[in-house]
């Protein structure tokens, strides 16, 4: 079959990689110059989240299938692109610290919550916490990294346009295959992001966007080698910086970087290093979400041709193998998409 995928970012990137390796023939179309959340992401993969320390949902099933997936696109396109990564995170205090020993008394949490987790140098360069906790099974996904490399790629093998989707360009109407570009295909697949709100066909399902803002910074010191949360996320990258975030907006003009994020950041870093930073760059993209924080997966109701793939929101680096894993199933062979993730529930 001919599929057109409409955004490649994490989702494009994954579903069309699926689509490829079960043999059939993929084109991209995508606009690099328009911000997406794949470029500014920090691709964590954390098991354990919110104040109440519960586990991500489905996380037993997408942790396996994210190493997995990630270690062979990894082979793919000769780039590391998976980072074992321990994860520490402040508790302020001694409720969260009692809060913190009754979750990991629960049998389900085993191997999830560390009561005296390593700290490594986090005591040298932070200032110190009422305790720490310890999450197992974190990770880092160079999202980035990723989706740069398949584009390359992609576009090597002419199979990817650089070009802002046009839908009235989608000639459709009458006709049993969709067309575009002087070339007609089985199946469309959009995987927008936020900018899906716009789509006529996938616009009234409840779109929603959260904008986040990032610093990249660099210190003098040696950067550590975990990922660790501190009133921000510190995530050390392999060219010896970190990335900063992220502030949280579902109101927003644009998808530009603000002056006044920027400082609010700056002054959460402070309150956190005990050691000078220079920022290397300031950041701001859209994440997609969802009013129910799950994602969006299946065909148009009354344009089976025309499918959705979106709504990864924060949690995109563990929920894509899945999900993309659980659409190919869907478009090759009729599976049932599980109900919390299908847009029938919208209808």
């Amino acid at each position: 079959m001919d599929y057109l995928i409409v955004g490649q970012g994490l989702a494009g990137t994954l579903i069309g990689y699926r689509l490829e390796r079960a043999g059939h023939a993929v084109t991209y179309v995508d606009a690099p110059e328009q911000t997406a959340a794949s470029a500014v992401a920090a691709g964590i993969v954390n098991p354990i989240t919110g104040r109440r320390f519960v586990k991500s949902w489905r996380i037993d099933d997408l942790l396996p299938e994210a190493r997995q997936f990630y270690r062979e696109l990894e082979s793919y396109l000769d780039r590391p692109l998976w980072y074992d990564l321990p994860l520490v995170r402040t508790l302020f205090n001694r409720g969260d610290e009692n809060d913190w020993l009754a979750r990991g008394g629960d049998p389900a949490y085993a191997g999830y919550l560390i009561d005296r987790p390593q700290l490594g140098r986090i005591p040298q360069l932070t200032r110190p916490a009422h305790a720490y906790g310890g999450v197992g099974h974190s990770a880092r996904v160079d999202i980035c990294t990723l989706v740069e490399a398949f584009r390359s790629r992609k576009r090597s093998e002419g199979a990817y346009f650089d070009a802002a989707f046009d839908y009235d360009e989608l000639l459709f109407d009458g006709r049993s295959r969709p067309e575009w570009g002087g070339r007609s295909y089985d199946q469309v697949i959009f995987c927008e992001g936020w900018r899906a709100r716009y789509n006529p066909w996938f616009g009234d399902l409840p779109h929603g966007g959260t904008k986040g803002e990032v610093l990249i910074v660099r210190t003098e010191e040696p950067p550590l080698d975990r990922l660790f949360k501190h009133r921000v996320f510190l995530v050390p990258q392999p060219d010896g910086t970190y990335w900063v975030g992220a502030t949280s907006s579902n109101r927003f003009p644009d998808d530009r970087p603000t002056a006044a994020n920027r400082s609010y950041l700056e002054e959460r870093l402070r309150e956190v290093l005990t050691v000078p930073f220079a920022v290397v760059d300031h950041q701001a993209a859209v994440r997609p979400t969802v009013r129910d924080r799950r994602p969006m997966l299946g065909a148009h109701p009354d344009q089976p041709a025309l499918i959705i793939f979106n709504g990864l929101g924060t949690k995109g680096a563990s929920l894509a193998p899945l999900m993309s894993k659980w659409l190919l199933g869907h478009l090759e062979n009729g599976e049932e998409l599980p109900a919390e993730v299908s847009i029938r529930r919208f209808t």
